[in-house]
């Protein structure tokens, strides 16, 4: 098994300050970003790379990375490092539970803030493609207004993506997707 890359928690990001190992980290699906690089043209940088809380737990629970803290560098544990997502997102479990869902079936997840969604979702990976995907994630009891659905539809097709809710059931472990097709009358 190779090495865990050891990675520094400070506030609400983890730091790979190696840019050898970020740029491995990198390489393995597009995590995290490069620091003041906003779309690599290559895998390889020399500067520290970020990674976000969400991708760094799903890092950490597959094994590929160790989190550390403070001076004395110590490590922070699974349980601890969900406890800060938490605090840092809005409906973390169910968000999560979408992006470990989509990471596991190999499609490259990044925040969707910028589309006005929880995810941008690429089959290949952001430097290589648009994506074509944006994700909401919402509960299965939170209710979604005819409105609501028809401005994600423009924004959707404004940016050229299919627009995507998924609902997870965290009880039964399974996520639901409802995939919106627009066309024109």
């Amino acid at each position: 098994m190779p090495k865990k890359v050891k990675v520094e928690f400070i506030e609400n990001f983890l730091v790979v300050w190696d840019p050898a190992e970020g740029s491995n980290l990198y390489k393995l699906g597009f995590y995290g970003k490069p620091l003041g690089i906003a779309k690599p043209k290559i895998p390889e940088f020399t500067v520290p790379l970020i990674l976000d809380l969400m991708e760094g737990l799903y890092l950490a629970e597959k094994g590929k990375i160790t989190v550390h803290e403070g001076k004395e560098k110590k490590k922070v544990g699974l349980k601890t490092l969900r406890q800060k997502a938490k605090q840092f997102y809005e409906e973390f479990e169910e968000k999560y539970a979408v992006y470990r869902d989509l990471r596991d079936k190999g499609l490259i997840v990044t925040p969707g803030i910028k589309f006005g969604c929880d995810f941008a979702v690429y089959k290949q990976g952001p430097s290589v493609e648009h994506a074509p995907f944006m994700v909401s994630v919402k509960k299965a009891n939170t209710g979604l207004t005819a409105t609501e659905i028809v401005k994600a539809g423009r924004l959707a097709t404004t940016v050229r993506k299919r627009f995507i809710i998924a609902v997870p059931d965290l009880g039964k472990g399974k996520i639901n997707y409802l995939i919106f097709k627009w066309f024109r009358a």
